[in-house]
């Protein structure tokens, strides 16, 4: 608020306390009482309508006593008592807003910082409303959110497209692997909780525990409990219970790298018969 709004709010205080209208019958203490409201609630809007807040209504309700308050009979209103009265209203203007991506380079750490703190600082005084993305995300948004991810890869945990999963296939047999099986038609282990090791959804079996508790390394393939489970879970879908059970099993074993022809060396410097 201005120093114009301070001056409006402290005469309607002085309305309804007479000691508030005593302070500013002097001039030159009126003038002080101004200058320090201006700058104590400086990031204290008069009013903003998107949350209720109104300053004027605050003063009125401080002397109502709500609640049992009592503290209007000891002493008039304070710029902490409007302070407090505001943070509530702050407080659901920052749970609205989302802050929105700057528009300075993001190579520039200062300028988007400071682009996104004066932003969130704009908000919080009520010279800016809210940046509501959120509130986007209902049915309507849901409907528009899954027109656009369309078409962001196939298949039902897939968050990438596909041409993007082909470039890294080579950084990630084990997973092209088992993503080109389950395309196939192949039954994917990894779907089920394995039961022998607890690995969870989508998570790789682990071997047991080392001695004295020493930490588990991830398998290949799979435990020999977790297709079962795979298998109770989907039924019988006509093929043979050994087949289903051995195409399973290589789903997460990836074709085992090429490894180069080594000279085979003697002991004794001697040539290699």
């Amino acid at each position: 608020m201005n120093e114009q709004q301070i001056a409006a709010l402290l005469a309607f205080a002085g309305t309804l306390d007479s000691r508030v209208r005593r302070a500013l019958a002097d001039p030159q203490q009126s003038a002080r009482t101004i200058s320090e409201w201006t700058a104590a609630v400086a990031n204290v809007p008069a009013t903003i309508s998107d949350v209720g807040w109104d300053a004027a209504r605050a003063t009125r309700r401080y002397y109502e006593q709500r609640g049992g308050d009592r503290s209007a009979q000891f002493r008039p209103i304070e710029p902490h008592d409007l302070l407090a009265a505001w943070g509530p209203y702050r407080t659901e203007l920052m749970n609205r807003h989302t802050d929105p991506v700057p528009n300075v380079d993001p190579d520039n750490v200062a300028a988007w910082r400071a682009e996104l703190l004066g932003t969130r600082a704009a908000v919080a005084t009520g010279h800016a409303a809210p940046a509501q993305y959120r509130a986007e995300i209902d049915h309507g948004g849901q409907k528009r959110l899954a027109a656009l991810m369309s078409g962001v890869g196939t298949g039902p945990r897939r968050y990438m497209p596909a041409h993007v999963a082909a470039e890294l296939a080579r950084f990630r047999p084990a997973r092209a692997h088992r993503e080109q099986l389950v395309a196939d038609g192949i039954p994917d282990p990894l779907s089920v909780r394995c039961p022998y090791c607890l690995a969870e959804v989508d998570e790789r079996c682990r071997s047991s525990f080392r001695n004295r508790g020493k930490g588990r390394r991830p398998l290949s393939g799979v435990h020999p409990s977790r297709v079962e489970a795979l298998l109770a879970e989907a039924g019988d879908n006509g093929q043979a219970e050994a087949e289903q059970i051995r195409l399973a099993r290589i789903m997460c074993q990836p074709p085992a790298p090429r490894r180069d022809a080594r000279a085979r060396h003697t002991t004794g410097g001697g040539e290699a018969r």
